[in-house]
């Protein structure tokens, strides 16, 4: 994780049976398909759900660093966020959305019992960790005063045809997600200029991007990056333009505010010179 909070794992626990959070969603019937242990820690959960007979993996930075390859029906990723600065809480978020099915379900369980937040000296472990409250705007489907459980679907899946949301969202097909955060999603777009071009849109529906505050703004960037990594992954371009169309006069067809971020390639244009410039195409050459 980031070195600014470089002991996150020392807040896993060796138990001998199942996790809380872990026997209300196997109570629940919610435990479909593959699934995936997302900060699994030392793993029993993994264990004992795979013993059962369930098709399971577990993934952890520190105790089970292999990343996953696949996506999966149904993922779980218990206390994880309570224990990450913010920046470390999105890039959870998102690596999780990216890992789901279109179709499927994670479940996050956050504590509820936490009293004092923030940086604090670890009783057993006698090193510097972290902890905080966590809210997301998702379902919750279990709430004790010790533990919350909330329930996720991809946010084009669960809001498909709600247009007053989106108006990427309107009719019935359902645009399949890249990632998201909680306040952003992102997914490819459905007339591409290249191959992997994808939009970057604030849940928020505003149709100026300099209308979005500070925060939002910030978020949709940090998922920008995301995106980028996972387009040099997938498609391995020579370079990105990255830019956003704000009113009529500047382009924009849609009212939602979303960013572009279209991946280029060699030879994909006879003189690539001046980029974006090509915006007024007499003024590219300078």
């Amino acid at each position: 994780m980031n070195n600014q909070n470089p002991n996150t794992h020392l807040t896993a626990i060796e138990r001998t049976s199942l996790s809380y959070p872990a026997r209300i969603i196997q109570k629940q019937n919610k435990l479909v398909g593959k699934i995936l242990d997302f900060g699994c820690g030392i793993g029993k959960d993994v264990e004992i759900l795979k013993e059962k007979g369930f098709d399971i993996v577990g993934y952890d930075p520190f105790y089970f660093p292999n990343f996953p390859t696949e996506q999966f029906d149904t993922i779980l990723c218990f206390y994880v966020l309570n224990v990450l600065l913010p920046e470390e809480q999105a890039e959870v978020l998102m690596n999780v959305s990216h890992l789901l099915k279109p179709n499927g379900k994670a479940y996050f369980a956050v504590r509820r019992d936490i009293q004092y937040e923030g940086f604090r000296i670890h009783k057993v472990h006698k090193k510097e960790t972290f902890q905080c409250i966590i809210k997301l705007p998702y379902v919750s489907i279990f709430k004790n005063e010790n533990c919350e459980i909330y329930e996720y679907l991809h946010y084009t899946t669960a809001n498909r045809g709600n247009e007053t949301l989106s108006p990427f969202l309107i009719g019935e097909e359902t645009r399949e997600l890249i990632v998201e955060t909680a306040t952003v999603f992102s997914f490819s777009d459905k007339f591409p200029v290249s191959a992997g071009h994808a939009l970057i849109v604030p849940k928020r529906l505003v149709s100026n991007y300099f209308e979005l505050t500070l925060k939002e703004q910030t978020a949709c960037w940090i998922v920008v990056n995301k995106v980028q990594k996972i387009l040099q992954e997938k498609y391995n371009p020579a370079g990105f333009n990255i830019g956003i169309n704000i009113n009529g006069e500047a382009g924009q067809t849609i009212w939602h505010s979303h960013i572009h971020i279209i991946p280029r390639y060699s030879g994909d244009v006879v003189n690539p010179r001046g980029g974006i410039r090509g915006v007024i195409p007499h003024k590219k050459e300078y």
